[in-house]
């Protein structure tokens, strides 16, 4: 196998962008959990204080203005003063360790599939409502693996989430929603309607396994096909990462668990309907993955408990495996 440890200049600087990030992201958050905005509106003589509840200007009224509703707007005006400058002084802290991950030509993930994390970590919808599939993922598993996977492809045109909600709840933030906020460009692809483009062609692919096709509601977009394949993917413990992103910025990336990530590739690359262009690159996915999880990572056990646990679709691909597996 041909892997490639990180430097320890490497894994510091990993390291550092990920508290920045975590740091930047809390306070972001805390920001947009915050009302809009808030206004002392004077009518007929007599002030009011008013919520403004989103960009276009709309409010509504919270009553005469008194002692107690200008302590409300004074706080509220104090803590977004405080936490729009929180916000400033992290992200300054997160480009330059960004900057500091790019130079050391450690793996990046594509501009546009950094922005779309970013807006979905931002609403809350990464992890708790879908991850990351596809050959992106990869970029995060050679982060857990603290080194390079040089034996896996990991260049792509387009990128996969697989949404994992198990009820729909329209309380909660959509998927168009997540696509919207990080490009308005973004259109559902009327021949594939699983897939969304933007104005500058990048494809997402959104894909879900049949026991989340109730999780999203009617109203969202794109429908996913629901895969059988796809449930493998919810087995195990998911990988948490973030990584650099190619704009000089960085994102959270939640994957799924590695060892289930690899065995579906393998079995991927047998599939007769798949795309025998992506055959290969399967392959060699799996295979350079098994072999990093089984040399770096022990806390993702591949032995005789996990075999006992796949299903008889993936055992043939982990005995070849387990066959020509590297010593450690």
């Amino acid at each position: 196998m041909n892997f490639q440890p990180f430097s320890d200049e490497q894994t510091r600087v990993i390291v550092n962008l990920d508290q920045a990030y975590q740091v930047w992201m809390d306070a972001l958050r805390t920001l947009n959990d915050m009302p809009y905005n808030m206004r002392i509106k004077e009518i007929s003589g007599r002030e009011y204080l008013y919520e403004v509840t989103d960009r276009r200007g709309a409010m509504k009224s919270k009553g005469p203005l008194d002692a107690g509703k200008q302590a409300d707007f004074d706080q509220y005006k104090a803590e977004k003063a405080a936490l729009k400058d929180r916000l400033a002084r992290s992200k300054d802290t997160l480009k330059e360790q960004a900057s500091l991950y790019r130079a050391l030509r450690l793996p990046m993930l594509p501009t546009e599939a950094g922005k779309i994390l970013r807006e979905a970590d931002r609403l809350r919808f990464l992890g708790e409502q879908a991850m990351v599939v596809g050959t992106n993922a990869l970029i995060a598993y050679a982060l857990e693996a603290n080194g390079f996977i040089r034996d896996a492809p990991d260049a792509t045109l387009d990128f996969d989430m697989a949404l994992t909600n198990t009820e729909a709840d329209e309380s909660r933030p959509t998927l168009w929603k997540v696509l919207k906020e990080a490009d308005m460009t973004y259109t559902v692809n009327t021949e594939r309607p699983f897939q969304a483009r933007n104005a500058k062609a990048y494809e997402v692919e959104i894909l879900s396994a049949p026991s989340r096709a109730d999780g999203q509601i009617a109203q969202d977009r794109p429908r996913p096909i629901p895969l059988p394949e796809q449930e493998w993917l919810l087995n195990g413990r998911p990988v948490d990462r973030v990584v650099g992103v190619r704009d000089g910025d960085a994102a959270r990336m939640v994957v799924p668990d590695p060892r289930w990530f690899a065995l579906q590739k393998l079995w991927l690359s047998e599939k007769p309907e798949r795309n025998i262009q992506k055959k290969d690159k399967d392959r060699r996915q799996g295979n350079a993955l098994l072999d990093a999880v089984w040399l770096t990572m022990p806390h993702y056990p591949i032995e005789n408990a996990f075999y006992e646990e796949l299903p008889d679709a993936l055992k043939s691909h982990f005995e070849c495996w387990e066959a020509k597996k590297p010593a450690r």
